[in-house]
């Protein structure tokens, strides 16, 4: 049976550069990613050990240095390219990303816009 354990991140918020305007080609804007990363945390629950497990500061902190080292045009393209760096640790095996930009670029009252990609292996 396949592992359906996961681990969250929620609301994890970084500047960067990242819309098709030319406004937001120049400025960064906060944006807001969710990540749920599918992975066997049976090891992990035995032996309480960070070894045996994704260490979520880590991906934290590879999240955070995509959105604020790399430049984006398209919401979808920054989602894969988050996606690509939790997959580059084969124990993950699944991972959902949702990213949202805090402050759309539309005339409309909208509190976010954003985009959800799911990606496995």
């Amino acid at each position: 049976m396949a592992p359906t354990d996961r681990i969250e991140l929620r609301g994890l918020v970084a500047s960067g550069i990242c819309g098709a305007l030319p406004e937001e080609k120049q400025r960064r804007q906060p944006l807001e990613v969710d990540l749920d990363v599918v992975a066997d945390l049976a090891a992990a629950g035995a032996s309480d050990e960070l070894d045996d497990t994704l260490d979520y500061g880590a991906l934290a902190a590879a999240v955070e240095s995509v959105i604020t080292g790399e430049e984006f045009t398209l919401l979808e393209r920054l989602a894969q390219r988050l996606a690509e760096v939790v997959l580059a640790d084969l124990r993950a095996l699944e991972v959902t990303v949702s990213v949202r930009k805090q402050r759309p670029p539309v005339p409309q009252v909208m509190a976010t816009s954003g985009v959800r990609i799911t990606r496995g292996r």
